[in-house]
């Protein structure tokens, strides 16, 4: 407890409310455990819902300070413990940059957006297409409009807007450690026609360079894997109080797991793929071969 306690003071230079409210009701869960007291106590003494108690500690809001604060009188929490506690909710409390989007993204990815800025290794599959981070202005207009219902141009610029406000952190002094596996059929696949893609495979070599990226192929001769039911994504955070977590996307939402034995499952299946992709010198050729045949 005292070490993820220290955390609040020793904030690094991204401090995500996101991770800060996972943090909040991870603490606040296990003081409830420790207590022995049910949701329905808590909330009768706090003076709330249960439902309330359980949005707190599912970390879909950070509740406000007095309802934090009577949950800790609960617990019989006091002291410097208690203050290190109220200052983790004020700071789960303020609106993060991506918040200015909040009208053109779904909720879902708003708690995506929000762990990956405080994020110390991305570890990414993607068997379609390019992933947000690495792709080209042009290349993200032509994929978001050919899906199955285009926003309006005003909303669709605010899309684009916020995937390229996410990318400038993988060119800033704390850029997360990044492993990114890409199908072969990544790069085969022409989004917005030959043009546009020569110059998206080119944005993934010179991305590549970069001494905290990594961008490899796996070619189709590797034949079956076990990643073909679909991409996914591990974020690994620079304390170790804050759990490694492994996002899912589906076609209206999406899942994320934070049980070890989810992660270890992913990180093991991100680690075959890894093992069985072209180096990195061999993936560049790839992506650059690939370019000269569609210029």
């Amino acid at each position: 407890m005292a070490n993820a306690l220290n955390g609040v003071d020793a904030v690094a230079k991204r401090t995500s409310p996101t991770v800060r409210r996972r943090r909040l009701a991870k603490e606040l869960r296990q003081l409830r455990r420790e207590s022995g007291k049910t949701r329905e106590q808590v909330s009768d003494f706090v003076g709330c819902s249960p439902v309330t108690i359980t949005r707190i500690e599912s970390a879909q809001t950070a509740g406000t300070v007095p309802i934090v604060a009577r949950m800790l009188e609960a617990y019989g929490v006091t002291g410097e413990r208690c203050e290190l506690l109220l200052t983790l909710c004020r700071e789960a409390r303020k609106r993060g940059w991506w918040n200015r989007y909040s009208d053109s993204i779904p909720e879902w990815f708003h708690v995506y957006v929000g762990l990956e800025e405080e994020a110390s290794e991305i570890l990414t599959y993607e068997s379609e297409a390019v992933p947000g981070l690495l792709q080209t202005e042009d290349y993200a207009r032509a994929l978001l409009l050919s899906g199955l219902r285009v926003p309006p141009v005003e909303e669709l610029d605010r899309r684009i807007a916020l995937r390229m406000k996410r990318q400038e952190r993988q060119v800033s002094d704390d850029a997360p450690r990044t492993w990114a596996v890409l199908n072969e059929a990544v790069l085969r696949r022409q989004v917005g026609g030959p043009s546009i893609m020569g110059e998206q495979l080119r944005h993934l070599v010179k991305m590549s360079r970069l001494n905290h990226m990594n961008i490899v192929v796996l070619p189709y001769d590797v034949g079956a894997h076990p990643a073909m039911d679909g991409p996914c994504t591990v974020l690994r955070f620079p304390e170790p109080f804050d759990p490694d977590v492994v996002y899912v996307q589906y076609r209206r939402g999406s899942i994320y797991l934070e049980d070890p034995l989810d992660v270890e499952e992913y990180v093991d299946l991100f680690d075959h793929l890894r093992s069985r992709a072209l180096s990195p010198d061999e993936s560049r050729a790839l992506l650059l071969r690939v370019a000269e045949e569609m210029a």
